[in-house]
């Protein structure tokens, strides 16, 4: 391809990786496409945080004032003992640490940013990809209800259950380690008492976690997830609908500390879903076609980084993509940068150690910046 011609690039699933990729391709003049199997854009039921390294990608994005004006800012990155409330680690968050804030939000805030700022005409809603069928340079997207799109190179931001993926290696499962997540958000004004601290808190117990914190500026709205054994076979499709019992929940930190507790206490209802991870991919893609964020690094929630390492890719695969004039290459490049970090990443989030006591520097994951970091060579 003459790297004068502007490339057209299909993008497969309008998640928060997807349209960031949109968002990101966009900006260094790239015609993109976005494709997503639902039939609409739900207010999914769930908080993300954006820790600096994020809101280092959204402002490159343009998207940060925005967000800092709606999300929470917490003072803090806390960790408790679930019992005596002991601060177990605490790792001040002010925006000047590592040069951009950190905010917590309702994931929908989040998306809804993302979705406005992709142009008008760009997503299409209702495809099911089924198939895609490669002549020479050009890959022909095969939908559910027959519907067929070409592009130059295509990007599977699909999520964990990534039709791209299964298209490209085979089928395959995620693993399940027999870990579930509660997950709820809820008027704060129903907690009793004092409320909760402004910080972002986890409360470590011996065998299980729950992380507390506000979703919006206003302090109106707080959630909260978990992570438990689960001494059944509770294995989902990723699904954020599934509906969990409150009085199981309640029962699963019956010990912790009287925060929480409270917090427990006014929580109306929740959702259960099963934790899935995978161990590092050692290729991310073939040719033109290549894959983003949980389809090709899934990981637990236990760093905050499953969205954040989404927008992080979409922001390093523009970068190699600008100018390119050979497609494979820049995708090859995009997933050579990216894959280190992002298996390092996977790792220890899967170990679920990160910032549990230790005095180990944080800066390699909240001072990244993927707008500047040094590309593959």
């Amino acid at each position: 391809m003459h790297p004068s011609s502007t490339p057209h690039i299909a993008i497969v699933g309008a998640g928060i990786g997807g349209l960031a990729a949109a968002i990101a391709l966009g900006r260094v003049g790239i015609d993109v496409s976005v494709h997503e199997q639902a039939r609409a854009f739900a207010r999914v039921g769930a908080g993300v945080q954006m820790l600096p390294n994020a809101c280092h990608a959204l402002r490159g994005l343009g998207l940060l004032e925005r967000l800092e004006t709606a999300g929470f800012q917490p003072f803090s990155h806390l960790n408790r003992a679930w019992d005596s409330g002991e601060v177990v680690r605490e790792l001040p968050m002010p925006p000047t640490l590592y040069g951009a804030p950190f905010l917590c939000l309702h994931r929908a805030t989040l998306h809804q940013a993302l979705a406005e700022a992709v142009p008008a005409g760009r997503i299409h809603l209702n495809r099911r990809l089924a198939g895609i069928e490669s002549a020479g340079a050009r890959h022909r997207l095969v939908f559910a209800d027959g519907t067929r799109t070409e592009a130059d190179a295509v990007i599977g931001a699909d999520g964990v259950h990534s039709v791209t993926r299964a298209l490209l290696f085979g089928p395959d499962a995620p693993l399940h380690k027999g870990r579930i997540a509660y997950r709820a958000v809820f008027p704060a004004a129903r907690i009793e008492g004092p409320g909760i601290r402004p910080s972002r808190t986890k409360w470590w117990g011996t065998d299980r976690h729950i992380v507390i914190y506000y979703t919006d500026a206003a302090r109106s709205e707080v959630y909260l997830v978990t992570s438990v054994p689960e001494p059944g076979d509770f294995i989902t499709a990723e699904s954020w609908s599934a509906a969990g019992d409150v009085a199981e929940l309640r029962a699963a930190f019956a010990g912790f500390h009287p925060e929480v507790r409270a917090v427990l206490d006014a929580c109306p209802a929740c959702h259960k879903w099963a934790i899935l991870e995978r161990e590092p991919m050692p290729r991310w893609g073939e040719g033109a076609i290549t894959l983003l964020g949980d389809a090709c690094h899934p990981m637990t929630p236990y760093m905050a980084q499953g969205a954040a390492t989404s927008i992080e890719d979409a922001v390093i695969l523009a970068r190699c993509l600008d100018g390119a004039a050979d497609l494979p290459a820049a995708l090859a490049r995009y997933a050579a940068t990216r894959q280190p970090r992002t298996a390092r990443i996977q790792g220890i989030s899967s170990a679920n150690t990160w910032m549990h006591g230790g005095t180990d520097d944080p800066g390699w994951l909240y001072g990244y910046d993927a707008w500047s970091v040094p590309l593959a060579a």
